[in-house]
């Protein structure tokens, strides 16, 4: 499904690029279940934030949905069993992000028929906002667009502050990925429900679900839901455009309000989250169940049988490659996400993590080695940046080491779309060098305190 499908004018917002969707691969592929397996390993660390602490022992038995790890200070969520099992070992395993880190393993009760037992739901209206808070960072939510922010951090709105509009993310701009547009379609009704309940505790005058124009039929079905809704939900179909589905890109897009410098979006009473994010807010309220599975997007020229699974947390990802037909011999190169955002992965031979939207393998036709020649500033990476900054410039400064100078020209505003290095002739990799300055400023600021 390439292009834009819907006719009429569409929002959207200045600059940005149009990278190959690649989308048919996989977009109208329902999301399957992936089989339970042998053995998870949970990794404490799996948000952003401290990572969770762990309140069970080896040899403990644990049931679905069992919290096995509660947070520590503020900025941590919950972290809970995907299946009934026993735990084998608490220790350091490998983590996607390529270090050893502390994880939990449990091994899976052969025995069980693993299904997931109802919980009374919990009635909004019946709770504080401070146990709506409490209770989504004990259910270990958080934003499923990648990130991976504590989810109740965002709902926290401080004493004197205002959210006025509230915003589903359902853009989902990066090429090959569909996890979010299978959601939309096939959990339609939770994503409604989990937008009445985040709207009751933030009290926001306005809903929008903005949904990039090539998911027609996702924006077909939400647009029923939402006229048979007492909330006022607007779906709004925006232009096909990479970065669309950034915070700040969708907010100037449907609003025409830019989040200033180095300011979040709820200096703008604008706050937004994932559609998968509210869909497993309604999961837990409705029926107890906290982030234990996530759907992804295993895709790609070089993967057999491209589709969306729905995966338990802590599955090894060889097993759901497996599932999903294998990869081929032509394989060159597995990203964790989408090929402008994701990252290279080593090995397969680690678990699923609640920040994985996806598994992209490409094959040598995808991935080319490029050249680096020296800037020939042409102009093109400014058009392209959606925040209007100075790439090629803060390129310069950071092959200089010149951190100070970057952080002067904003470098910390960038949320690394990778826009620029995209579009640049000379094959710069500059959104790497900016990750880089990023971390220079930010020790420094930090040896400074």
């Amino acid at each position: 499904m390439s292009g834009t499908t819907l006719t009429g004018p569409l929002l959207t917002f200045r600059h940005g690029v149009h990278p190959e969707e690649y989308k048919e691969l996989s977009c109208h592929r329902p999301i399957e279940r992936m089989p339970f397996v042998e053995e998870y390993t949970l990794p404490l660390s799996q948000h952003i934030g401290a990572p969770a602490k762990a309140v069970v022992r080896e040899g403990q038995y644990v049931r679905r949905g069992e919290l096995i790890a509660e947070p520590v200070g503020f900025v941590s969520v919950g972290l809970h069993a995907p299946v009934d099992g026993t735990v084998t070992a608490i220790g350091l395993f490998d983590h996607p992000n390529g270090q050893m880190l502390p994880a939990i393993r449990i091994k899976t009760d052969p025995f069980s028929n693993q299904r997931f037992i109802p919980q009374p739901p919990i009635p909004p209206e019946q709770i504080p906002v401070a146990d709506f808070i409490s209770a989504v960072q004990r259910a270990g939510i958080v934003g499923l667009g990648g990130a991976a922010f504590p989810s109740h951090v965002k709902f926290s709105i401080p004493e004197g502050r205002q959210c006025r509009y509230l915003m589903m993310n359902g853009c989902e701009c990066e090429p090959f990925l569909t996890c979010d547009h299978r959601v939309m379609v096939e959990f339609a009704d939770e994503l409604i429900d989990g937008t009445g309940i985040l709207q009751h505790f933030i009290g926001a005058e306005k809903i929008y679900i903005a949904i990039e124009a090539n998911k027609p039929d996702a924006v077909a079905i939400l647009r029923e839901k939402a006229a048979h809704s007492p909330m006022p939900i607007e779906v709004v179909p925006l232009q096909v455009k990479y970065p669309q589905g950034a915070e700040k890109m969708m907010i100037t897009a449907i609003l025409g309000e830019e989040v200033p410098s180095g300011k979040l979006p709820l200096d703008v009473g604008v706050l937004v989250s994932n559609v998968g994010t509210i869909v497993a807010l309604s999961q837990y309220f409705r029926q107890g169940m906290p982030l234990i599975e996530r759907v992804l997007t295993v895709t790609g020229p070089a993967v057999r049988r491209p589709t969306n699974v729905l995966v338990p947390l802590g599955t090894p990802m060889r097993a759901v490659v497996d599932f999903c037909g294998g990869i081929t011999e032509d394989a060159v190169r597995i990203l964790l996400g989408g090929p402008m955002m994701g990252m290279v992965q080593k090995s397969l031979d680690v678990p699923v993590v609640k920040g994985i939207s996806g598994i992209l393998a490409l094959t040598d036709e995808e991935v080319q080695d490029i050249t680096t020649y020296n800037c020939i500033r042409c102009g093109r990476c400014l058009e392209a940046c959606p925040l209007f900054l100075n790439p090629a410039r803060m390129g310069l400064l950071a092959r200089k080491g010149l951190w100070e100078e970057m952080e002067e020209l904003n470098v910390l505003d960038c949320f690394e779309c990778a826009a620029c290095s995209y579009v640049c002739p000379s094959g710069i990799p500059l959104v790497q060098s900016f990750r880089v300055g990023k971390a220079m400023i930010r020790e420094k600021k930090a040896r400074e305190k």
